[in-house]
């Protein structure tokens, strides 16, 4: 039988003192920036000015078809259609993501010290994910586009996931479903060709997400230390399989006939874009290679993510 000397059992006291320590800084200082960079975008935004005509609703590089033979023999004008259609279905993608993302905080938070920093800093981010929603929604509204949900296959998966996810698995999905939209949003808000309110919707989601993922990323480090071997191994094979699900989630196929395009032949072409996939990956690196670093991306997690096409 191994022995725990009272040498190893303080030292292993002092690391979990550190480690809390260190999180109610992390989460002191993203409140700290969270009371002077969060924004109302009921106020913020002018959502009775008149959309623009020619302009995008979503960078052309990043619409699903660009660059196939179907984007070649399409018009100007429907193009510009089905970046406005993809755009409702990414913020319906985003509403569906951030209610599985609270609902995870909140069940996080459950049995932990309501006075800590660390419990008022995910309160905080359910709150901004609140406005969130609310914003996408009402940008759907707006767009004069049809609210896009998931398909009924992968709401289900969804409310498998969150009744069996651990903590580690659930900062994971979260940086999963975070980092790749905040990619492409980085892109968009500063682009000149894209409509104005979608642009202003962008800017407050990244400035907010930010702390979010500084948030998760913190969290999920500590939690690959030390959460059980059984928890890492099962975080590894579910964030794999949630990778793949997110992928596939990410297109939704019915935009494809509200712009009059034949479904089957625009969803096998975006399959053969080689540019839509080097889209995703690069749009998914900068995660990858954080998962990479803290041991998430081994065995067969690591081959589910390739599966799902976000890791080379």
């Amino acid at each position: 039988m191994t022995t725990v000397t009272d040498a190893e059992a303080l030292e292993g006291l002092r690391d979990a003192l550190g480690q809390l320590k260190d999180r109610e800084q992390v989460a002191e200082r993203l409140l700290a920036s969270s009371a002077k960079h969060s924004f109302d975008p009921d106020k913020e935004l002018d959502w009775d000015a008149p959309l623009v005509e020619g302009k995008w609703f979503w960078p052309p590089e990043l619409v699903s078809l660009y660059g196939t033979p179907m984007w070649q023999r399409m018009s100007e004008e429907q193009r510009i259609l089905l970046s406005r259609h993809e755009a409702a279905a990414l913020a319906s993608l985003g509403i569906w993501f951030e209610v599985i993302l609270m609902q995870l905080l909140v069940r996080h938070i459950y049995d932990k010290a309501a006075t800590s920093a660390h419990v008022r800093y995910a309160l905080t981010e359910i709150e901004d994910e609140c406005r969130h929603s609310k914003m996408f929604a009402r940008l759907i509204s707006r767009s004069g586009t049809p609210y896009y949900p998931v398909s009924r296959l992968h709401q289900n998966l969804g409310r498998l996931f969150k009744t069996i996810s651990t903590t580690p698995g659930s900062f994971t999905a979260t940086l999963l479903g975070e980092e790749v939209l905040d990619w492409m949003q980085r892109l968009t808000f500063p682009d000149e060709r894209v409509q104005p309110l979608i642009r202003g919707v962008t800017r407050i989601h990244v400035v907010e997400e930010a702390r979010h993922v500084r948030y998760a990323r913190e969290e999920l480090r500590r939690q690959m230390v030390t959460a059980p071997r059984w928890s890492q191994e099962f975080t590894r094979v579910t964030s794999g399989e949630f990778a793949r699900v997110f992928s596939v989630a990410f297109i939704n196929p019915a935009v494809y006939p509200d712009v009059g395009l034949d479904q089957r032949e625009a969803l096998a072409q975006v399959r053969a874009s080689g540019h839509r996939r080097e889209v995703m990956r690069t749009g998914a690196k900068r995660l990858t290679d954080f998962l990479d670093d803290i041991g998430v991306l081994r065995g067969v997690g690591r081959r589910l993510w390739r599966a799902s096409g976000l890791l080379a």
